[in-house]
Parts: structure tokens; C-alpha cells; sequence
């Protein structure tokens, strides 16, 4: 498959999740993510300056949010992460809320803690690291008042 084709399916495959939330107040219905608690998270294109939005699996630590940056174990990041890293002013939709928030990238013992705590509940966290030489990044998304 070309990668135009790959980013078209992949993109395809994200907007019918994202309709999916959005139709259910946060609960997929369909697909791979059902019964999983998944967020959409929308960053500003680093390049573009566009928003964009991409469904996310996540875990609740304290009143963050926390999300990996895993891209199923690829050897490089996601879009997502690049964007927020150049832009850490981010929007998060979660179940039928929507808020705006700072994504930080964590680091040394808080990001093996959030990792473990993710990884344990969705095993493929664990099979992702393994896949790739890279580190996943592991992002606490912390809303923001005022």
C-alpha cells in the first residue's frame, strides 16, 4: 500500500471513530475501541498551523489525562505528538466535554509510573515498546483554568 493510501485509510479510519464519540457522548460503539476510555485530542499542526484531531486511548491520573504517543510500535512519533510538542496548547473532547488543556511530555520516575499504569490496563502498551528502539512518550494533559 502507498503512503498516500496508508494516510487516507489511516485518516478514514480516524474521522469514523471521532463521528462515532461525538454521535455517543464519548462511548465508541464500534470498532476497536469499544470499552476502551478514548479522548479526542486536537493540537495545532506544527507545520500547517491547522488543527487536528486524533481519537486516543487514555488514563485518568489525579485530574490529568494521560496519553502514549506508541503509533503501534513504529520506529517514529505520531503527528500528534510533534504538534503538541511544538505547541503544547491543546483541546480535549471526553466524554461529551470539551476543555482546553496543556499537554506536557513527562519524564524519569512520573513517566515509568503513567506508563506501568497505562500499560497494565491495555497490554499493548508493553507490545508497542517492544516493537520499536525509540521511547514512547507518555503526555499528562492538564486542563486549564481561567
Amino acid at each position: 500500500m502507498s503512503n498516500a493510501r496508508e494516510r487516507t485509510t489511516w485518516t478514514a479510519f480516524n474521522e469514523q471513530v471521532i463521528a462515532d464519540l461525538r454521535a455517543h457522548k464519548g462511548k465508541p460503539t464500534s470498532g476497536p475501541f469499544v470499552g476502551r476510555p478514548v479522548l479526542i485530542l486536537t493540537t495545532i499542526g506544527a507545520r500547517s498551523g491547522q488543527p487536528r484531531e486524533t481519537p486516543l486511548v487514555y488514563t485518568e491520573d489525579g485530574d490529568r489525562l494521560v496519553v502514549i504517543g506508541s503509533k503501534g510500535g513504529s520506529p517514529t512519533h505520531p503527528d500528534w505528538y510533534r504538534n503538541l510538542v511544538a505547541n503544547p496548547a491543546v483541546t480535549v473532547e471526553v466524554l461529551g466535554e470539551t476543555f482546553q488543556a496543556r499537554a506536557r511530555v513527562t519524564e524519569g520516575d512520573e513517566r515509568e509510573r503513567l506508563f506501568r499504569n497505562q500499560a497494565d490496563r491495555m497490554p499493548n502498551f508493553y507490545d508497542y515498546q517492544r516493537r520499536t528502539t525509540r521511547r514512547l512518550p507518555v503526555i499528562a494533559l492538564e486542563r486549564m483554568t481561567g
